[in-house]
């Protein structure tokens, strides 16, 4: 008897400690295995990622740091086209007028600043705007450096200016360069911030200028409205039809928050959206209705877009930005021709010069020229091959190039916004480590035999997160020359890991990761032999 007690203790206990066991076991982290075949192909790469990036104002680019970013970025982003606000501002000294009322021309700092991006390999997105004050109706301006916003006193001059400016640039460029640019008619008119004026008097505006543009060449490209949230795009293709108007491309804005959609101070507060379409949601509903409309082939371009619209959210600092810019661009897809992130550099005055090294600005470098996240993002999709394999992961792309090497890059975005209750401006600017998402996977198939270099980037986490040294740091207001060259140093872009691999008769490459929230993975397989 004492023995049969005896066992059913023991397995009393066994039982116990299994329903313990069973209690405080860890959930399952299903694997994310992204399966390639190196054979299969799904066409051309679509780089609408980097045909254009935005910079704050004209003005900003007679400056030499501004200048030696900017051609940084071009060489590592492969960036194209540049827009920027204040073209016709009173800092560029483009417009006065004399004792008799007579205009008077002057395009000596637009001349430097468009010869440097000729000489840098990049094209202007030429923003007309603001009004310059001698043309202007009225006083009201935005930004501390003053653009004026209000509708011009007189339209005819308006139009006399931008005529004579394209003949000045077809002059000084030659026409077939100039036929490879854009003129957009002004900046979010839908905003009283930005226009004094109406609907109807923004698209009087357009008239002239576009009328203008095209008398010294029809075959310039001139668009707009380059509004706001995606708006006035139907109303704006109605009245061109209507009246006979040029147009050639739909232009408008969208960013990631909730709450409005100016705010140059930062003061209001910012909520990262939890919808997961947002951003790309507002490209792809702005093609569905071009293409509804009666001229459906005009392109669309995205002349300003990031998770947020002002410069004093530090989002924009975060490793989570790198994320999602990626998840944004793969969900737009084939929508939009361009996609302009705002901007490259925080060499960016609308509220004025900044004093903090990370401030939340919305430039991929800040002002030392310190990458941020995102500058890791665009860099990586830059080094992607020109022909992109088919795939069924929606959060990747796989590449490969003529030399046989294959590129793949890898993300995960997870938003862990704590929801409405909390500002950017709260949440962005703490430590904020990330938790684990399990294995990644990278199986390729039909790899051609050979030895190959593997090379893996990564962004997340403390790891090319510049904002996370600082933090470390102790977050001091200004930064050394010793303590800027460290978090360089600490975040400057190289492989956390080199190895070779050599892939055998069967064509098989496998890859296993560690993936945590929010990271970003770029693998780097290059065929020596």
């Amino acid at each position: 008897m004492k023995k049969v007690v005896f066992f059913l203790l023991i397995l009393l206990s066994a039982v116990a400690e299994t329903l313990v066991a069973q209690r405080i076991k860890k959930p399952v982290i299903p694997e994310r295995i992204i399966n390639i075949d190196f054979k299969k192909t799904a066409g051309k790469l679509n780089t609408m990622f980097n045909e254009c990036v935005g910079a704050g104002r004209a003005n900003e680019g007679l400056r030499a740091d501004w200048q030696q970013q900017l051609s940084y970025v071009r060489k590592e982003c492969g960036f194209r086209y540049i827009r920027m606000h204040g073209l016709l501002t009173d800092d560029m000294a483009v417009y006065t007028e004399d004792s008799k009322g007579n205009p008077v021309y002057n395009y000596m700092y637009i001349d430097a600043l468009f010869d440097f991006l000729q000489s840098i390999g990049m094209k202007p997105f030429v923003e007309l705007g603001f009004m310059p004050s001698a043309l202007a109706s009225g006083s009201k301006t935005i930004f501390w450096w003053r653009g004026n916003v209000t509708p011009p006193k007189d339209y005819e001059k308006w139009g006399a200016l931008v005529k004579d400016l394209t003949r000045h640039f077809t002059e000084r460029y030659g026409a077939d360069e100039v036929k490879t640019w854009y003129f957009e008619v002004w900046n979010e008119p839908n905003l009283d911030g930005f226009w004094a004026g109406s609907q109807s008097d923004y698209f009087k505006l357009y008239t002239y200028s576009a009328r203008a543009i095209k008398s010294i060449n029809p075959s310039y490209r001139v668009g707009g409205p380059g509004t706001a949230g995606a708006a006035w795009e139907p109303e704006m293709i109605a009245y061109c039809e209507k009246n006979n108007v040029p147009i050639d491309f739909i232009s408008t804005h969208a960013y990631g928050v909730k709450q409005g959609y100016l705010d140059e101070f930062g003061n209001s507060g910012t909520v990262l959206d939890k919808n997961p379409m947002s951003v790309s949601g507002d490209v792809i509903q702005s093609r569905k209705e071009i293409a509804g409309s009666a001229m459906p082939h005009l392109e669309l371009h995205y002349t300003e877009w990031s998770a947020s619209y002002t410069p004093a959210d530090p989002i924009h600092d975060s490793y989570h930005e790198a994320a999602y810019v990626l998840q944004k661009i793969k969900q737009a897809g084939k929508a939009a021709n361009s996609m302009s992130y705002w901007v490259f550099t925080d060499i960016f005055e609308e509220p004025g010069p900044r004093f903090t090294p990370f401030h939340g600005g919305f430039g991929m470098l800040n002002t030392q020229g310190i990458n941020k996240p995102v500058f890791y993002a665009y860099q990586f999709l830059n080094r992607l091959g020109n022909t992109e394999l088919v795939n069924t992961d929606s959060t990747s792309w796989v590449c490969r190039d003529s030399a046989g090497n294959i590129q793949a890059l890898v993300w995960d975005f997870t938003n862990t916004h704590p929801g409405d209750s909390v500002h950017n401006q709260q949440y962005y600017i703490r430590d904020l480590p990330s938790r684990s998402k399990g294995k990644l996977k990278v199986n390729i198939a039909n790899v051609p035999r050979g030895t190959y270099a593997l090379e893996i980037y990564k962004v997340g986490y403390h790891i090319n997160d510049a904002y996370s040294t600082y933090l470390s740091m102790g977050k001091p207001a200004q930064l050394t020359r010793q303590e800027v060259e460290q978090i360089k140093k600490q975040n400057d872009g190289s492989p956390v890991t080199r190895e070779i691999v050599t892939v055998n008769a069967d064509g098989s490459f496998a890859r296993e990761l560690e993936l945590r929230e929010n990271d970003v993975f770029f693998l780097n397989i290059i065929r020596l032999q």
